[in-house]
């Protein structure tokens, strides 16, 4: 059974007529007729009944073309697989990330993917989320991770983990209890990481339950944070990839309500992909090529 014959059938219902169905698919409406009775000939049945108020499907007809439209659509799926596969015999994936979903999230994906797309180059480009945001407007890559939500509707997301906040705490002579109270909390000095959207969480955080955070330092880095907390001058509130690797000398704990930041895929919106990246965004996701393998 030929496919384009059954393209043609489709076109001819959807349109109602030869003629419309012709000009549609830019062939002559001779080669429509051609191709219906031949469809006819080869099935034994008439499809169509043709009048004057057009083209119409008989009984059987309506029932052929449930069936056809069952076989174009999977020939449309073969197609998209097809070139899909064809799009990743090469080319690149340019990914911006924040420090921390750069080394601890990435790595092991990116491994994943080229052990089965060896011939794709992956680059990796670290900034804060600004600067990825940045990076993606200007073209320079193709995605980004980024803390969710984002303010801009410039980017399609998706949301790929969850990364607890954290709290670090100096060892000490006592015992610190498993499950903290903002109480005890309120007993330290802490060193917030200046950075204005994880400030901002833990601070409104703080303010939600009543609270207030006493602030001993500011820094910029967050394995200068760690390292502050080991040598005992404060205690710190990190997103727990942030704050990896916990050196000897820091207890970590939950804070008393628990709080997460989302980390996203980030894509400029309404921009077609080539196949490398998407085939990269269903690594992030767990889906299409790379369903269920989280």
């Amino acid at each position: 059974m030929n496919i384009e014959h059954l393209q043609i059938l489709r076109m001819v219902v959807e349109c109602g007529s030869f003629s419309t169905a012709a000009l549609k698919l830019d062939i002559s409406q001779s080669a429509v007729s051609r191709a219906i009775a031949a469809l006819e000939e080869e099935l034994g049945v008439s499809l169509l009944t043709r009048g004057r108020f057009g083209a119409h499907p008989t009984l059987v007809g309506e029932r052929v073309l449930h069936h056809a439209r069952i076989m174009l659509e999977a020939r449309e799926n073969i197609d998209y697989e097809i070139n899909i596969a064809k799009g990743l015999q090469g080319g690149r994936v340019r990914v911006a990330s924040f420090r921390s979903a750069a080394t601890h999230l990435l790595p092991p994906l990116i491994a994943r993917f080229c052990q089965r797309f060896p011939a794709i180059d992956v680059a990796i480009t670290e900034d804060d989320p600004i600067g990825v945001e940045q990076a993606l407007r200007e073209g320079r890559v193709d995605l980004g991770l980024v803390p969710l939500p984002r303010s801009s509707e410039d980017f399609d997301t998706w949301e790929i983990a969850r990364d607890e906040f954290v709290v670090l705490l100096p060892r000490s002579a006592q015992p610190i209890p498993a499950q903290l109270t903002w109480a005890a909390l309120s007993q330290y000095s802490f060193i917030l990481y200046n950075y204005a959207e994880c400030t901002s969480a833990v601070r409104n955080h703080w303010a939600k339950w009543g609270q207030s955070p006493k602030v001993a330092y500011e820094v910029k880095e967050d394995s200068t944070i760690v390292s502050m907390v080991a040598q005992g001058l404060g205690a710190a509130v990190l997103p727990r990839l942030a704050a990896l690797p916990i050196p000897a000398g820091v207890e970590v704990r939950s804070l008393p309500v628990p709080l997460e930041r989302i980390i996203g895929a980030a894509t400029v919106a309404n921009i077609l992909q080539p196949p490398a990246v998407f085939a990269f965004l269903d690594l992030l996701r767990g889906t299409g090529l790379f369903a269920d393998t989280h």
